[in-house]
């Protein structure tokens, strides 16, 4: 959300999310408010380099170009001190000479001359070769040139290079001279005194523009190269483009606002396979030790400060190897023993329950979709007024017709729920049925625990956690507005009492704290809601095979807006770009005209034989992808690099089975009678270059285990103290049959068996102590082959 925001007057404002300046997430608008609330989270994989990671606030407007009220732009290399909290940010000013992304290539060179006179002069060669990653101008393709000055205290000698039209890649090759120093036989009038020009003020800018046609031209970056440096000597690298020195200074020093951000940021090195083989075994093995305090996924959680930071890749590495469900058992079952009231069970935030809950979010995703979708777009899109609390009713709310409204809701989004039980996936019903029946076991004088057991989490913290924030699990766009949020928050507090009205023997209208919602629910027949909650809850933890008789529906995995090259020719002979809605299920990839309308054109999955990018020379056009089938291949242009990447990972999740993929493809396209990639003129020859390989073996679960047990790797690095303080702990119970030290130090960990935890322990800093040497290894050997100046590390700011 952000405060205060200027004009200081109400105005609709929405933010952006951009890697550099390319703007790769945007918020719904929060009409009218000085602070608006955006309560929207995004994940997202960062597919290329960056320097910058920036929020812009912008006002929106009807008639002109959205106003740019302000930003936060965050370093790469800060993001770190960030990164697990919130934190107010100031908004700074928007000043287009910061607004800079990309990198050049020079090569520059200081030659000693000699004249027809005879004397000796220094003359500077500098190469401009190319330019990678340059901004998108108003979405499109820049043009554009490059200006090579020569700058010293008395002097600014200024060349310029051709413009390069419509890309963000342009290769320019040109050579420009500069004379450095001259005799002082030098005839020639000049506009500087050559003999008093001292080198040492010298320096070479590189200065990147836009070319604006009938407007101004917009800046995109420099650089700046001390003569000093080159010292007789070739001198050629690439260097990162910044922003111009007084690029962030401005005169105004209004306060613009503030906005909080809560950011997350992981960078990890993945090592090759092996190198995880001991730490993946000892992980996966966690179920099977006795008792379970004393494994190694057990001790993660119980080290990492904060449980969520352990328990993403703990689950998404069990459940990339199947082992999932043993250990969300073993820990249910140490849950258990401490829970002292049947109705209490699974309620705390404890490793069993982040375990199961992560487990819903990843393995869920289509159930949700195919259970709560319709029924939550049709809230959000046609929502009628539901408040039935006296206190928020507003003049002319009739409260009859209110409650009329919540109820046909409620029915419609629990019908749909208890009715869902055949789409359920396997895996949760598994990992229900464990649930149940480690309840049954410990409470078994309780006939009721066995279903609450499966309720608490099904109900409590997966639907009713879904009803109320749709946008977290994808089921809409953005976080809905108030009145439909206000909207679902009621139904969500309906589901959740349904729910638990299977799973108890007293009535739930007594806990109500709100009179009004006692009075809403002595609508509802008790007796068949509970009836339809059991057997909901029977069906959803049963082990018996769900799948529905005939064909089962296709899994909908993604869909967006697009533009894609046309197929056909239009009257001119051209092809041009159009924007389309794309939808990719797990039977065909279609587009359409419009969202909702009916496909134009459609490519079932099993005739994709490949999924690749697209040189940007072939369009000049960035962020380009090709979907090859039996005719021509499909041009696709997503609208960022965050897109494009998730699209091309999805189709090439879905695609890795077809049987006739291919093995080599064309870069480029095939155009006036040639592939641009390998110049071969034969539209149908073999590719040029070999696919893409080791694509995710999951289509609805997009996991990489050595990518998860990297991450579990750095949370034990950074928790080494800890593992420590667990080490001494165990060793202090093993000598004297408890703890020496005060209570504190140890009171926090869970230790049932000292000596089995304590061989665990010695295992876990082995395993962590080779794998640092691995990754010093690595960074050595990074650090030796990506030079600096290469184009895999360019140069940061002024080289001295």
């Amino acid at each position: 959300d952000a405060k205060h925001l200027v004009p200081n007057k109400m105005r609709d404002f929405f933010c952006t999310i951009n890697l550099d300046q390319e703007e790769v997430f945007r918020t719904q608008v929060v009409e009218k408010s000085l602070s608006p609330y955006f309560g929207e989270e995004f994940y997202f994989e960062i597919p290329r380099t960056f320097q910058w990671l920036s929020f812009y606030i912008y006002d929106k407007s009807v008639l002109q170009k959205d106003l740019r009220i302000g930003k936060v732009s965050i370093k790469k290399e800060d993001l770190c001190n960030y990164t697990g909290k919130e934190n107010w940010f100031m908004l700074q000013p928007v000043d287009s000479n910061s607004e800079v992304q990309g990198k050049v290539h020079l090569e520059l060179k200081l030659n000693e001359v000699i004249t027809d006179n005879g004397s000796v002069c220094q003359q500077l060669v500098v190469h401009i070769k190319e330019c990678h990653g340059l901004p998108l101008i108003n979405g499109q393709n820049c043009d554009p040139y490059a200006t090579v000055s020569l700058v010293g205290p008395s002097r600014n000698d200024q060349k310029k290079t051709k413009v390069k039209k419509k890309t963000s890649n342009p290769q320019f090759n040109e050579t420009f001279y500069f004379e450095v120093t001259r005799s002082s036989s030098y005839t020639k009038k000049s506009q500087f005194q050559v003999e008093e020009e001292d080198i040492e003020k010298l320096e070479i800018r590189v200065d990147l523009w836009n070319n604006g046609n009938l407007v101004q031209d917009i800046f995109l970056g420099e650089i700046k190269v001390p003569v000093k440096v080159l010292r007789n000597d070739s001198f050629q690298a690439w260097y990162l483009l910044q922003p111009r020195e007084n690029g962030n200074k401005s005169s105004k020093t209004d306060d613009l606002g503030s906005l909080r951000l809560n950011i997350c940021y992981t960078e990890d090195c993945v090592l090759p396979s092996e190198y995880y083989a001991s730490l993946r075994n000892l992980l996966l093995k966690s179920s099977d030790v006795q008792p379970i305090s004393a494994s190694a996924a057990y001790i993660l959680s119980e080290v990492c400060r904060d449980k969520y930071d352990a328990v993403l890749p703990l689950v998404r590495l069990l459940l990339h190897h199947h082992k999932l469900v043993p250990f969300v058992a073993a820990v249910a079952e140490l849950d258990l023993k401490d829970t002292q009231e049947a109705n209490t069970i699974f309620r705390g935030n404890s490793l069993a329950t982040r375990c199961v809950d992560e487990m819903m979010k990843i393995v869920g995703k289509h159930y949700l979709k195919v259970t709560l979708k319709p029924v939550i777009d049709e809230i959000c899109e046609s929502p009628k007024p539901c408040e039935i609390d006296p206190i928020k009713l507003r003049e002319g709310d009739n409260v009859e017709i209110n409650m009329e409204n919540l109820r046909y809701y409620v029915d419609k989004v629990f019908r749909e729920i208890v009715r869902s039980s055949i789409s359920c996936p396997t895996l949760m019903c598994d990992v229900f049925y464990s649930l149940r029946h480690l309840a049954a076991k410990r409470f078994p004088n309780d006939p009721h625990v066995q279903y609450s057991a499966v309720s608490s989490f099904v109900f409590l913290r997966f639907f009713a956690v879904a009803v109320v924030s749709p946008h977290t699990f994808h089921l809409r766009p953005h976080h809905p507005d108030a009145q439909t949020s206000r909207t679902l928050t009621l139904i969500s507090k309906a589901i959740q009492t349904l729910g638990s009205w299977g799973s108890l023997t007293k009535s739930k209208l007594s806990s109500f704290k709100e009179t009004f919602m006692c009075e809403f629910f002595k609508t509802f027949q008790e007796e068949k809601f509970t009836e339809s909650v059991k057997k909901f809850l029977d069906d959803v933890s049963s082990t018996e095979s769900k799948e529905p008789s005939g064909v089962s529906e296709p899994v909908h995995l993604k869909e967006g807006e697009m533009y894609k090259r046309a197929q056909g020719r239009t009257r001119i002979g051209k092809k041009n770009f159009k924007k389309r809605w794309f939808c990719l299920t797990s039977r065909e990839f279609t587009y359409h005209k419009q969202q909702d309308k009916e496909p134009i054109f459609t490519i079932p999955i099993k005739n994709i034989l490949a999924v690749e990018k697209l040189d940007e020379s072939s369009f000049n056009k960035k962020n380009m992808f090709q979907v090859l089938h039996g005719e021509k291949p499909l041009y696709i242009q997503a609208n960022n690099c965050v897109e494009a990447s998730e699209w091309i990972e999805a189709l090439c999740r879905v695609t890795r089975c077809n049987q006739k993929r291919l093995s080599f493809y064309h870069p480029s396209a095939f155009l006036n009678g040639n592939w641009l990639c390998c110049k071969a003129t034969i539209e149908n020859t073999v590719g040029c270059a070999r696919c893409t390989a080791d694509v995710p073996a999951d289509t609805q679960i997009e996991i990489d285990g050595d990518r998860e047990t990297e991450r579990i790797y750095s949370l034990f690095t950074i928790n080494r103290s800890k593992l420590q303080k667990l080490e001494e702990a165990c060793g202090s119970i093993a000598v004297y049959q408890g703890p020496r030290k005060e209570p504190d130090d140890y009171s926090n960990f869970t230790i049932e068996d000292s000596v089995a935890t304590f061989h665990t322990l010695k295992q876990i800093i082995e395993i962590v102590e080779k794998l640092n040497e691995s990754h010093e290894k690595y960074q050595k050997k990074r650090s030796s082959s990506a030079k600096y100046g290469s184009e895999e590390n360019p140069i940061v700011g002024k080289v001295s």
